[in-house]
C-alpha cells in the first residue's frame, strides 16, 4: 500500500511537472516570434513606444526561463536537508517575476514621463508607421490568449509561478494597448497629438505597478511563513470538528509551501479512547483534509484528552 501511494504521488509530481513545461513553453514560443516582430516593427516603423513594448516582450520571455528553471527545482521531492520539499523555490521565482516587472513597469513610466518633458519643452516626437500599429494590435490578442490559457492552467495546478508569469502576459497586453493607442493616435490626429503614447505608457506603468505590487506581496508573505487566509483556516477547522469523536481543535498553524500547504493542529479526544481508535481518527481527519487541499499537504495532529 505504501508503494501504491508512493508512486501514485510521484506520477501526479511529474504530471504536474510536465504541464507547467508545457504551457511555459507555449507561452515562450509565443513570446520569442512577438518579440522579434515587434523589434523588426519597432525599426521599420520608427516607433519608440514599439521598442519599449518589444523589450517588454523581451522581459516575458526571460520570466518564462525562470519560471522553467524554478519549477524543476521545487518538483524535487523531499530529502534530508529539505524536510518540508522544494516548494519555495516556485515562491523566490514568484518574487523574481514580480520584481522584474514593478522594474519594467518602473522603466515604462520614467520612459514617458521623460519624452512628455521633451514635448512640452517643444520637442516634436517622431510619428510612427502603421507596420508598429499593427504589431501593437497583434501583441494584445495573442498576449490574452496566452493570458487566459496560462492562468486557467496555473490555478488548475496550484502553481504561483505560473498565475505570476500569466499576469506577465496580461502585463504585456496592457503594454501594448497603450502602445497602440499612442501610434494609432499619432498616425490618425496628427503631430500634435503624438504626446497621447507617454501619457498612456505611463497609465500602463501604473497598472502594471499595481499587478507587481500583488505578486510581490503574495510571495513575501510566504517566504516570511505568513499564516493561511481566515476562511481557509476556518474551513480547516470545520473539516476537523466533522470527525466523530474529536472536539476542541486548537494551537492552528497553517502556512504555504509552493503549491502544498502545511497544517499543524492539536485535537482532543475521550481521555479512554483506545490508541488504535485515536489513530484511525487522526488518519481520517488527514484524508479528508488532504481530499480538500490535495495529497501533498503535509499534515501534523497532536492528539490530548477530553478536559474535564
Amino acid at each position: 500500500m505504501g508503494y501504491h501511494i508512493f508512486f501514485r504521488n510521484f506520477a501526479e509530481k511529474m504530471s504536474r511537472e510536465q504541464e507547467i513545461y508545457k504551457v511555459t513553453l507555449a507561452g515562450s514560443l509565443g513570446n520569442v516570434l512577438l518579440l522579434s516582430f515587434k523589434f523588426v516593427a519597432a525599426i521599420v516603423g520608427h516607433s519608440s513606444a514599439m521598442m519599449a513594448d518589444a523589450i517588454h516582450s523581451l522581459s516575458d520571455f526571460v520570466t518564462d526561463v525562470v519560471v522553467l528553471f524554478f519549477v524543476r527545482m521545487s518538483s524535487k521531492p523531499n530529502d534530508t536537508s529539505h524536510d518540508y520539499g522544494y516548494g519555495k523555490y516556485e515562491t523566490f521565482a514568484t518574487l523574481i517575476i514580480g520584481t522584474a516587472l514593478l522594474a519594467t513597469a518602473a522603466g515604462i513610466i520614467i520612459a514617458g514621463i521623460h519624452k512628455i518633458v521633451l514635448w512640452w519643452g517643444g520637442a516634436e516626437l517622431k510619428a510612427p508607421g502603421l507596420l508598429a500599429l499593427w504589431a501593437a494590435l497583434l501583441s494584445i490578442a495573442v498576449k490574452e490568449v496566452l493570458f487566459q490559457y496560462t492562468i486557467a492552467r496555473g490555478k488548475t495546478l496550484h502553481s504561483q509561478a505560473m498565475v505570476a508569469n500569466a499576469w506577465h502576459h496580461r502585463s504585456d497586453a496592457f503594454s501594448s494597448i497603450g502602445a497602440a493607442i499612442g501610434i494609432g493616435g499619432a498616425i490618425f490626429l496628427g503631430h500634435r497629438w503624438t504626446v497621447l503614447d507617454p501619457m498612456a505608457s505611463i497609465v500602463v506603468g501604473l497598472l502594471l505597478m499595481g499587478v507587481a505590487y500583488e505578486l510581490l506581496k503574495e510571495s513575501v508573505n510566504e517566504l516570511t511563513e505568513h499564516s493561511l487566509s481566515d476562511e481557509t483556516e476556518q474551513e480547516i477547522l470545520d473539516i476537523i470538528c466533522s470527525c466523530p469523536g474529536v472536539s476542541q481543535p486548537h494551537n492552528l498553524h497553517t502556512r504555504r509551501i509552493g503549491y502544498k500547504i502545511a497544517i499543524e493542529v492539536h485535537i482532543r479526544m475521550d481521555k479512554d479512547t483506545p490508541l488504535g481508535e485515536a489513530h484511525d481518527r487522526a488518519t481520517s481527519i488527514e484524508r479528508r483534509l488532504k481530499e480538500r487541499f490535495g495529497e501533498a499537504t503535509h499534515i501534523s495532529i497532536h492528539m490530548e484528552p477530553m478536559k474535564a
